[in-house]
């Protein structure tokens, strides 16, 4: 007998009828002698409309501890309906909440971090051969206050319970059929791939990618718990997100992502001069606001042009201290583009290829796409371009790297 834990995104439980549809394939995992754990997130669309609710109060930015209250009531109507339907069903099933389930939070409201899990309720049910159903996004801290774990937080919330239960997989269900090479939506020709790395999609999903969230991964990384991504509506096979050595194809490039969310902020005429990058970046880290790229140019004249990227949600504020410290330092002045976007290629096969950058920079160029700022790291290549250019950008990044069938089978042991 296998454990096995499924997360049900808010669009595989956004009405009744889908919520049906949920129950039976749990009962058809159940009845095939699997032990299910099923960590659902609130209907599509009731998390927005909790946040409009409370937008409606109007006045100040609500209390944060009253926003997770407010935000938690969104699971809790889906785990009891999903429990309810498997019921009906013939199958056995409790609902629990977060805090109801064991996930210890720490205190940082909208935004919480998973300390520590106790599995004996959840080990209850399941010895007692029923259908565990839990509240994804949602915990309790140290003095039983409701806590919620940020956007996509269900995600994490069920490959959390995967690795404290030490669960054989942990099934992801969403409106898409896997993981993709690309946005299907930009590229018709992408596809989906059967198997990529923990590394590579912690890459992927922290380029743009949105089918897992990024902590999740991390849990699994971590703890060696397998991720099948895969959809609620078809009984196929989706991608699993496993071990390196698991992988049996090193593709040079499995994946192009993209990521119109950010904005680029420059410091101009800086003094180049120990210490100026901590007065910049220590408020901006205090602040709360996380920076991404980070490029500093060295003039001839002993004075530098440092840039770098943030979300572009965050733009306004990182701009408000960048002119701050900006005045402080002597700096020339300050320039912002929140018209950017990052372009990205992820593939375990860099590792091993030479000139897989310089070949990405000559399919931009050729394309008359100007590059503007660089990262990289051992499976992965970013840059800044002008927003207007990603989706052409895309489309010649898969055509080249992806389309073309670079790739590297794995030698055998």
């Amino acid at each position: 007998m296998s454990l096995i834990v499924q997360k049900y995104g808010g669009t595989s439980v956004g009405d009744p009828d889908r919520i049906r549809n949920v129950a039976r394939r749990v009962v058809e995992t159940a009845a095939a002698g699997h032990q299910v754990v099923v960590c659902v997130s609130a209907m599509s669309g009731e998390t927005n409309a909790l946040v409009a609710l409370a937008d409606e109060l109007g006045g100040e930015r609500p209390d944060a501890r009253e926003v997770d209250v407010l935000l938690a009531t969104g699971e809790q109507k889906t785990i009891a309906l999903l429990a309810m339907a498997i019921k009906r069903l013939g199958r056995e099933a409790r609902s629990f909440t977060g805090g109801q389930m064991g996930m210890r939070t720490d205190r940082d409201h909208t935004r919480a971090r998973i300390q520590d899990i106790d599995t004996v309720a959840l080990r209850a049910v399941l010895d007692g051969g029923g259908v565990a159903v839990i509240a994804g996004f949602q915990g309790v801290d140290a003095d039983g206050n409701i806590t919620t774990l940020g956007r996509g937080g269900s995600d994490t919330s069920a490959v959390a319970v995967a690795c404290a239960l030490q669960a054989d997989v942990c099934e992801i269900y969403t409106d898409v059929d896997g993981v993709f090479t690309t946005d299907p939506n930009l590229v018709p020709a992408a596809h989906k791939l059967e198997r990529v790395s923990y590394e590579e999609m912690l890459e992927m999903a922290s380029l743009g990618a949105k089918v897992l969230q990024i902590r999740s991964v991390k849990f699994a990384m971590r703890y060696g718990v397998p991720i099948h991504v895969r959809s609620s509506f078809k009984p196929d096979e989706g991608t699993w997100v496993v071990r390196e050595e698991e992988v049996m194809e090193r593709l040079v490039v499995s994946g192009v992502t993209y990521n119109r969310n950010e904005a680029k902020v420059r410091i101009k005429g800086v003094k180049d001069q120990p210490g100026v990058a901590g007065r910049l970046f220590t408020p901006l880290s205090d602040a709360g606001i996380v920076v991404d790229m980070i490029v500093q140019n060295l003039s001839s004249d002993g004075s530098t042009d440092m840039t770098f990227t943030v979300p572009v949600a965050e733009h306004d504020r990182a701009l408000d201290i960048a002119n701050q410290v900006a005045g402080e330092i002597g700096a020339a002045g300050v320039e912002s583009d929140e018209k950017i976007a990052k372009v990205s290629i992820v593939g375990l096969g860099m590792q091993d290829h030479a000139g897989v950058a310089a070949r990405m920079f000559r399919v931009l160029a050729d394309e008359g796409i100007n590059i503007q700022l660089i990262s990289t790291s051992e499976i992965k290549v970013s840059v800044v371009i002008e927003e207007k250019y990603t989706e052409l950008a895309v489309r010649a990044l898969h055509s080249a790297f992806v389309e073309s069938g670079a790739q590297e089978p794995r030698a055998e042991a």
